[in-house]
């Protein structure tokens, strides 16, 4: 791939999507990027960005950004996360919560399985959960609305005991349950819009590996984004590793969970009459 043909690459999943493209993956860019110039009949993977230059605005340029995003998820992963939702936050939410409901948001869901693994835990603990699973890409939002996937999918993430509960067979692949399909919805959205959240604010949101590889402002309009979306003393669980940033106002960590942060309250200010 040409340099310039990189640096378009660049700025177009910068502006668009937020997401730092550093120099080290310029082969990853190729390897991406081909079978996205084969399906929509380029010759070159160079042909089809400059395809993208000459049609900025487009399904042509979205299908490039998305070939680009790391849409790497599996069931339940790391585990602790989800434990620590269906064991302790989605009880103790539902207590106070009218009608016991709980609000989830799974912002960054790829395929689905967050959003499925949250259903299943909040499911498993006799929760009555109202979940949101969003994301950028739309490919992998209708697989998710599908609910259908492999053996190896499956394999990745759920014990047996899991598997036959909560999926059905379909064919040579795994249907996610009816008691689970009334609990999800899937939305495509783009993180660095800035829109409320729809119908309200959310109990626990689930933006897991998302933001580590977004550029630095981004990444705190999309954390600002977050903070808005949730109530007051809400959850936010982001990838191990992951945190708002250090001095970071809106959010402290809980200690033993890592990952795991609750909304600071900000005070109020009181406006001279």
């Amino acid at each position: 791939m040409r340099p310039e043909d990189f640096e378009h690459l660049q700025s177009l999943l910068l502006t668009r999507a937020g997401f730092a493209l550093t120099r080290d993956r310029m082969y990853l860019a190729d390897h991406r990027l081909g079978p996205v110039a084969r399906r929509e009949g380029y010759a070159s993977v160079e042909d089809l960005l400059k395809a993208t230059r000459d049609l900025p605005v487009g399904s042509l340029a979205w299908s490039v950004i998305e070939a680009m995003l790391n849409a790497e998820t599996w069931f339940r992963r790391d585990r602790a996360p989800f434990a620590s939702f269906g064991e302790e936050l989605a009880p103790a939410i539902s207590t106070v919560r009218p009608g016991g409901r709980v609000r989830v948001w799974s912002a960054g869901c790829g395929a689905g399985q967050e959003a499925w693994s949250l259903a299943m835990m909040a499911a498993g603990a006799g929760v009555h959960a109202e979940i949101l699973g969003t994301d950028l890409a739309q490919r992998q939002l209708e697989k998710a609305k599908a609910g259908l996937y492999t053996q190896f999918e499956v394999q990745r993430g759920l014990a047996a005991r899991q598997l036959l509960q909560w999926f059905e067979p379909h064919e040579e692949a795994w249907r996610v349950a009816p008691q689970l399909r009334g609990m999800v919805r899937f939305e495509r959205d783009n993180l660095m819009d800035a829109v409320p959240p729809e119908g309200g604010r959310y109990d626990v949101v689930f933006c897991r590996y998302v933001l580590s590889d977004m550029e630095v402002t981004r990444r705190q309009r999309v954390l600002e984004r977050l903070e808005a979306s949730l109530v007051d003393d809400g959850c936010l669980f982001l990838g191990l590793g992951e945190s708002p940033g250090e001095g970071n106002p809106a959010f402290r960590a809980v200690s033993g969970r890592p990952g795991l942060f609750v909304k600071t309250a900000r005070p109020r200010i009181h406006r001279a009459a």
